[in-house]
């Protein structure tokens, strides 16, 4: 459905700046969560932000990133210069793996994001960070999602994956549904999502991968920091191991430094059989308590969740519990 909001003179003035951006508070504030990219609002200081950000990260891509990454930067043919237009992204993308990017106005309910990379949809956020604060992101910017994230959804297995990480959330609803009890039914969504949610940052925000030239990096958090990746490869600090399933669904995360602590996968087709594994486990009920912590789940998260359970529900014919 096209959207309803209309671009205005005092918007081309903002331009599109992380927080300030009266175009993304105005679709907020009608609730359009799903919106267009208006072009023509992004300022001469946001391309200058871009190519600010674009520019400092080519020589840390090419000594640091995984080579899947560095053949999806080249496949979307991005303009260092400009920032992308997203039909532009998507139609170098959607040949190759079928995902598109597509146009967000903030924060998306978790299972309306896993939704997306089931059906291959990237929600993607539209605005940019400020030209003179590079290194401050109070929230995922077009940068981390179209150069960090998008790259690597040109690599068939790492696409696939997302896919399968997706379904998951689909097999979470199912199994949810069967569960009378409320409370119970709370605590044990609660612990999924933040088991999914773990999994999700220290693989596709935070991963490493191993390479015949050592570690390479392929999470977005990582491919979209200039200071990060760097230290996430170099850094003593940095505590580096095999990834093991039990270790990331009870591990907390902070998203305020540089992570202390990083995962290791073989490959693409190793992180599929993962995600299999997580969903195995799953229906197992072993995510059903996992470690407390970090993150935190948000109410829209949960919601998110439990109207799609009352959907299945419904679609059964069946109260809950039966068979």
């Amino acid at each position: 459905m096209a959207p309803s909001l209309k671009t205005k003179p005092q918007d081309r003035e903002a331009g599109l700046t992380t927080t300030r951006a009266p175009f993304i508070e105005e679709a907020r504030q009608k609730g359009e969560l799903y919106i267009h990219q208006p072009y023509e609002l992004y300022s001469e200081d946001n391309h200058a932000a871009w190519r600010r950000l674009y520019t400092r990260m080519l020589p840390s891509w090419r000594r640091y990133a995984n080579e899947q990454f560095l053949r999806g930067i080249e496949s979307l043919c991005l303009d260092p210069y400009r920032v992308p237009r997203l039909e532009d992204v998507n139609r170098f993308l959607c040949p190759l793996t079928g995902f598109k990017a597509k146009a967000v106005s903030g924060y998306v309910p978790a299972f309306l994001f896993f939704d997306c990379l089931r059906n291959r949809e990237f929600p993607t956020t539209i605005t940019i960070r400020d030209k003179d604060r590079l290194d401050y992101l109070p929230e995922p910017d077009i940068f981390h999602d179209i150069a960090g994230h998008v790259p690597m959804h040109t690599d068939r297995a790492f696409a696939d994956t997302l896919v399968r990480f997706g379904d998951c959330a689909h097999t979470a609803v199912a199994l949810l549904a069967d569960t009378r009890d409320e409370a119970q039914k709370i605590q044990r969504l609660t612990s999924v999502i933040r088991a999914m949610a773990r999994f999700f940052w220290f693989t596709i925000e935070f991963g490493l991968m191993r390479s015949r030239d050592g570690l390479k990096v392929y999470g977005s958090g990582l491919l979209s920091s200039h200071g990060e990746i760097a230290h996430s490869i170099e850094s003593p600090e940095v505590q580096r191991y095999p990834i093991q399933l039990e270790w990331v669904i009870n591990q907390a995360f902070e998203i305020d430094h540089y992570q202390p602590l990083l995962f290791i996968v073989d490959s693409f087709e190793h992180l599929y059989d993962l995600v299999g594994q997580l969903e195995q486990w799953m229906r197992q009920g072993r995510l059903n308590n996992v470690a407390p912590g970090e993150p935190q789940i948000r109410e829209s998260d949960l919601r998110s969740f439990l109207e799609q359970t009352v959907g299945t529900t419904e679609r059964s014919g069946k109260p809950p519990g039966q068979a």
